[in-house]
């Protein structure tokens, strides 16, 4: 069964480019719907979303800026949808790129990025890893960059632990979960191979052909033991699979 991917996009040369780069990205039999506009993204999901529980799209590149709308406003609609969905734009800036994030944006990718770039960017999905260009990278790391240690004589010039506060404010996540919750019972015998492979340091390309399903499955497996398990890296998953002697 061929993979279903949508791409939204108006200018149709940028359409055409991105459909080059999806086929190039990716060896998988792919059927890829276009639109121009919201209207024509929201039919396209609409119909697949009615052929059954398979007929949804498994990869959605979304343009930010479309004729009728945000592509902001598509991404809040597909809350919940199992669909990676990948923000493709010329916007690098911090008011798109974090409500964009924020929105459910799995990926950001930048349209004057080199072809070879693009490619290489989607192709990091298959590894499990999220596809962002160069420039977007960059400019998160140095988002979430803790500030510089603050020196002992201006500590000490501070009363309480006021210096401090500019560092408390990073949270660089919720920290290895090391008791299982009880959502663990609810892993799938299917999710359990999956989480086993994935804890062992198989990207999810191997993992796809160790278990002889498409590469895009395996990801869904993964969006839904993190859900379950409430972690958001592999390294918090393998390490509930240690402790349940998965590993």
């Amino acid at each position: 069964m061929a993979v279903k991917v949508l791409i939204i996009e108006d200018n149709p040369v940028a359409r055409s480019f991105l459909c080059r780069v999806v086929r190039e990205s990716f060896s998988d039999s792919l059927e890829i719907s276009e639109a121009g506009d919201l209207e024509t993204a929201r039919r396209h999901v609409a119909k697949q979303s009615s052929s059954g529980p398979d007929g949804h799209f498994k990869l959605i590149l979304v343009d930010l800026e479309l004729p009728d709308g945000n592509g902001m406003e598509f991404l809040s609609e597909m809350t919940g949808s199992p669909s990676m969905k990948i923000v493709t734009t010329l916007y690098s800036d911090d008011d798109h790129l974090f409500p964009a994030l924020q929105c459910g944006a799995d990926g950001y990718l930048l349209k004057e990025d080199r072809f070879e770039v693009l490619v290489e960017e989607l192709q990091r999905i298959v590894r499990g890893q999220p596809p962002l260009s160069p420039a977007i990278a960059r400019r998160l790391l140095a988002h979430f960059r803790p500030p510089a240690p603050v020196s002992k004589a201006t500590m000490t010039s501070h009363s309480g632990f006021g210096s401090l506060s500019s560092s408390a404010q990073f949270s660089p996540g919720r920290g290895v979960v090391l008791d299982p919750p009880p959502e663990w019972e609810r892993l799938t015998p299917r999710e359990n191979e999956v989480l086993t492979y994935l804890s062992k340091g198989f990207t999810i390309k191997e993992i796809a052909n160790l278990m002889g399903i498409k590469w895009f499955t395996v990801n869904d497996h993964i969006k839904s033991i993190y859900k379950k398990l409430n972690v958001s890296s592999r390294a918090e998953a393998a390490v509930l699979a240690s402790k349940q002697g998965l590993v």
